[in-house]
């Protein structure tokens, strides 16, 4: 296993954030995005964490994506925003989205984002949590660069077409729920690629359309859907709803989030927000009942409950990061 150093949060912000700054991104962007990363890694998310770091910096470097975009948003009407994201990096885009949505869900009730020419949106959880927390109940859905064939089929078509969900609980932590359609996020596989780490046999096939457990050729070739038919399935709802009713590029015309190469991806995401206060009276007790019948199961957890426990021990260790990682964001800045 390679060495790894923990950093904490502080320090680890600031690592990325010099890489970014060296590569021209504005100071504000920098450290929103560099904020992001970190806390995905803190959250176990590897995936959506350091490891992006070199691509996240090769691509501001190129223009592929805009280190100085300046996001615009419009509500057309009362409940709708809309966000151009200018070809930067997402986050901005995502913080924009929310500042409007949270003042028009508990306006009107219910108020949805659109997202377009957008990026890597990372860790969705984090945007469910923040919104959670606010006292809404919320669902996110992200098209990414094309990585899935249809059921059936042997070309990529979709992405990995994330969603994810939060809701607020009066006594508790915030229930997130944040997942890929993939069998596993498509930057498992990329962290993986990077350290030279197999992979579990079942979560893609390679260009040839064989099983494998090698990350470089997983990523030259398809993922393989969550639910078999049913992942393909809910991958072309995710594509109709963040990409055909926003705006945004298909996952089939997406560049890569992984190189420097060719335009901005101009992906999109769509939230939905709820106002629980809006509707049938008790929703903290009736959310609760269906928590503590989880918890009482046996075995069984709440979503979350891992994210939160990891959380809780990065926040007071660090994250662990291999030192050869850590040295290649150094050279960046």
């Amino acid at each position: 296993m390679s060495e790894t150093i923990h950093l904490k949060r502080d320090e680890g912000i600031a690592l990325i954030a010099s890489a970014f700054s060296a590569s021209g991104v504005e100071d504000s962007i920098t450290n929103l995005v560099a904020q992001s990363l970190y806390d995905a890694e803190r959250d176990g998310q590897k995936g959506h964490g350091f490891s992006r770091v070199p691509s996240y910096a090769a691509q501001a470097r190129s223009g592929k994506v805009g280190g100085t975009a300046k996001v615009t948003v419009e509500k057309p009407r009362s409940a709708l925003i809309l966000v151009d994201a200018a070809g930067g990096f997402a986050y901005p885009a995502l913080r924009a989205a929310e500042e409007a949505l949270v003042p028009a869900a508990k306006e009107c009730g219910i108020a949805c984002a659109a997202i377009r020419n957008s990026h890597h949106c990372g860790q969705l959880s984090q945007v469910m949590e923040r919104l959670a927390d606010q006292g809404l109940v919320a669902l996110m859905f992200a098209n990414t660069p094309k990585a899935m064939a249809p059921w059936g089929g042997g070309s990529a078509l979709f992405g990995t077409n994330p969603i994810a969900f939060g809701a607020p609980q009066d006594d508790a932590p915030s229930l997130v729920i944040d997942l890929s359609l993939s069998k596993v996020a498509r930057g498992k596989i990329m962290a993986a690629s990077k350290t030279g780490d197999p992979i579990p046999e079942g979560w893609a096939l390679d260009a040839d359309g064989n099983a494998t457990t090698d990350a470089k050729a997983a990523l030259g070739g398809t993922m393989i859907p969550l639910g078999d038919a049913k992942g393909a399935a809910l991958a072309l709802v995710v594509e109709v709803l963040a990409a055909s009713l926003t705006g945004a590029n298909l996952s089939r015309d997406a560049s890569s989030f992984f190189d420097a190469e060719g335009p901005s991806p101009g992906v999109g995401q769509l939230i939905v927000a709820f106002d629980p206060t809006g509707f049938a009276p008790g929703f903290g007790d009736r959310i609760a009942t269906i928590a503590q019948a989880i918890d009482a199961d046996g075995d069984a957890r709440l979503p979350g409950s891992r994210r939160l426990a990891l959380r809780e021990k990065a926040d007071r260790d660090g994250v662990a990061v291999p030192k050869a990682l850590i040295e290649e964001i150094r050279a960046l800045a």
